[in-house]
């Protein structure tokens, strides 16, 4: 999961493309990067961190040009190191930078066929970067100095019969625009937003429509899966660029990923949300008395949407009994277990009045390793609570993502192997209710008619693109691993040898 960003507009972009980053940082809190064009030279600016630690003043006025890109980064394949964040820049042809949300799945073999067959080199391990190069290499062959958007959309064309998995990705030609695509499945969300000025109609694509407001763009529409769409000169050119064409976005963004005020292919988190705390409800109430259950409390911050439906369908007060420390980060996304595991203890603090002598449901929305849920349930005892029992608006995660989000290996997940009443005494509950597969999927696909099926993979074990098997699975487990370990040895040195930046 990261967050993409890219405007082509008439005006200096970079202030806004910071801004906008700054709304998408949910999506990535690891790396930052922006790139612009000014008609003849690309500027970039990327590094570790987040955005309010990368950009300054100073940065708006290098990042030159009225068409850029932007991104932040959640890493789930390649290295933490600098290098890896984006945009990606290659010069050939043209110049083409590109930024991109996703995971690909067949790596190996397209690493493999771009350093032996297409003589091109690979400077980092990062998946984007070989989309990226796959892509150029493609254009190269229409063997032309100005391409027509045809020309570019065949070369997508070509991308999407080679490359698997999940992508949404924006991208610069040098002289030719900004370019949007996704996927054929359209796993990872991708919006297009529009904004009429004097010069002409400035267009927007992005990760979330949460970001058009604030930036005073209107939603104009997702991009549809196996599409591709041009920007330039104040028009948009589009074409779906393949016949391999599956509607399948991840179910899990509507879960945790996304901001509540965004909408994805046309359907609103925040009513999604408020669905699933309903139907939550309902089945909570078939299986607890009202009466055992003094208070609703939501973990913040994602499932309050939903908690506040179960307190109005189980008829029980809503309270705020946890406050979070706005200064930490979403601890889901955080690099490391034992990053993860410290952060918690500094994100949350009870409300003591709130939970002393009740018997208190707290709402979260997904488990997925149960050491947060553990700890969360721990507060609530230490600070008085009666009995404590725990909702998840998410099913049980069984089955490791492979498609942008880092759930590595089975081994992860509480869930795995283990009934409710096991799970609700390793994390301390008293009693443990999870939402049900099926109910979910309606809740997030009540008013879409677009829309007959979602990714639930990390729900069911169905692997929609690619050819995902146990050794994919087993590879994909091992370089996140390795990837783990170099993580938390990176927090260690940070520690003992801090860095003063002037």
């Amino acid at each position: 999961m990261c967050g993409i960003l890219g405007i082509c507009g008439f005006s200096p972009v970079a202030e806004e493309i910071i801004d906008g980053l700054v709304v998408l940082q949910h999506r990535g809190q690891d790396a930052a990067g922006i790139s612009t064009y000014d008609g003849r030279n690309f500027h970039i600016r990327k590094d570790k961190g987040l955005v309010r630690d990368i950009f300054f003043s100073r940065h708006i006025n290098l990042l030159l040009g009225n068409i850029g890109i932007g991104h932040v980064r959640y890493p789930t394949a390649g290295s933490n190191c600098g290098e890896e964040a984006q945009p990606f820049y290659v010069n050939s042809p043209f110049g083409i930078v590109l930024g991109h949300n996703g995971t690909l799945t067949n790596t190996p073999q397209l690493s493999q066929e771009l350093a032996e067959k297409n003589l091109r080199h690979l400077n980092t391990t990062s998946d984007s970067e070989i989309l990226l190069n796959v892509f150029a290499d493609n254009l190269l062959k229409c063997k032309k100095k100005e391409p027509k958007p045809n020309d570019i959309f065949k070369a997508i064309a070509d991308l999407f019969d080679k490359v698997q998995g999940s992508f949404a990705s924006v991208a610069i030609i040098a002289g030719q625009g900004l370019l949007a695509m996704r996927d054929p499945s359209g796993i990872r969300p991708l919006v297009i937003g529009e904004r009429k000025t004097t010069s002409g109609k400035e267009y927007c694509f992005a990760s979330e429509s949460c970001l058009f407001t604030p930036l005073g763009f209107s939603l104009l529409r997702d991009v549809k899966p196996g599409e591709a769409v041009l920007a330039k000169n104040g028009k948009l050119y589009s074409q779906i660029c393949t016949k391999k064409v599956k509607y399948r976005p991840c179910i899990f963004e509507y879960i945790y990923l996304a901001r509540p005020d965004s909408m994805l292919d046309g359907i609103s988190v925040h009513k999604s949300r408020m669905r699933m705390g309903k139907v939550l409800g309902q089945k909570i109430l078939k299986k607890l008395k009202k009466k055992d259950i003094d208070v609703v409390i939501p973990i913040p911050e994602t499932s309050r949407t939903s908690a506040v439906e179960v307190s109005e369908t189980i008829n029980v007060p809503y309270r705020e009994g946890f406050i979070k420390n706005r200064y930490i980060g979403r601890t889901f996304i955080m690099p490391g277990q034992k990053v993860r595991k410290k952060s918690i203890n500094y994100k949350l603090s009870p409300i003591e009045l709130e939970f002393k002598n009740k018997n208190v449901l707290l709402v979260d929305d997904s488990i997925v390793r149960g050491n947060t849920s553990k700890k969360i349930v721990q507060m609530a005892r230490n600070a008085g609570a009666k009995k404590v029992y725990f909702a998840s608006s998410a099913p049980p995660l069984l089955y490791p993502c492979v498609y942008g989000v880092d759930m590595p290996s089975k081994k992860d997940f509480i869930a795995n192997g283990l009934t409710e009443k096991e799970i609700a005494k390793i994390i301390g509950a008293d009693e443990l209710f999870y939402q049900d597969l099926a109910a979910l999927i309606k809740s997030v696909n009540k008013k879409s008619s677009l829309i007959k099926k979602f990714c639930t993979a990390c729900f069911d074990g169905n692997y929609i693109a690619g050819k995902i098997d146990q050794k994919m699975l087993h590879r994909i487990e091992k370089e996140r691993l390795q990837n783990s370990i170099k993580l938390e040895q990176e927090k260690i040195d940070n520690t003992e040898n801090p860095i003063t930046l002037l």
